[in-house]
């Protein structure tokens, strides 16, 4: 069964949020509010926060920082995965993906089904691995970052959950750059 083994300690992780709005302020931010408030009571440490605009390059600028900066583990993004012309948050992002997390995706659209019906297809959540730093690509709305928070984060981000979970692997998973580098 999934769940929390007791026995095992609690090991935090450095998360870095990034709201994607043309509109937004850090007044105003609801949704990176929402991931903020639940980075906290989980005991995570909260390593850095920003708003940048619905631009290609300053989203992949900021996120690709962060996957350098030490002590950052997670970037979770909010905004830009729409249809509209402006939400070109997965275009920015998948291309630094060395790896893509499909399975994110679906088990959020599922979530999501189950509140919002069809209309989670209006979203291109999407998730991946860049420089050993995990990479969750979410909608704007409060309502989306509480869904894949409570729904997918809060246990794949703590060491604890059983019987897998991000933390464990985390160590690993630069495992293809050494290799590359060795040969």
């Amino acid at each position: 069964m999934a769940g929390i083994d007791e026995q095992r300690p609690f090991i935090p992780v450095g998360i870095a949020v990034l709201t994607v709005s043309d509109t937004r302020t850090l007044e105003n931010d609801k949704s990176g509010d929402t991931l903020v408030a639940r980075i906290a009571a989980a005991g995570h440490r909260l390593m850095d926060r920003a708003i940048v605009r619905d631009d290609k390059a300053a989203i992949a600028a900021r996120v690709n920082a962060w996957t350098e900066t030490d002590g950052i583990d997670v970037v979770i993004t909010t905004g830009g995965t729409g249809f509209t012309g402006r939400d070109v948050t997965p275009e920015a992002l998948e291309p630094l993906f060395e790896k893509r997390m499909d399975g994110f995706s679906e088990v959020f659209h599922r979530i999501s089904y189950d509140k919002i019906g069809t209309s989670t297809i209006q979203s291109r959540a999407t998730a991946g691995v860049a420089k050993a730093t995990f990479i969750f690509v979410l909608p704007g709305s409060p309502g989306a970052c509480k869904d894949a928070w409570d729904g997918i984060l809060k246990a794949q981000l703590d060491y604890r959950h059983m019987p897998c979970n991000f933390v464990e692997i985390m160590p690993r998973l630069d495992e293809h750059l050494r290799r590359g580098a060795a040969k």
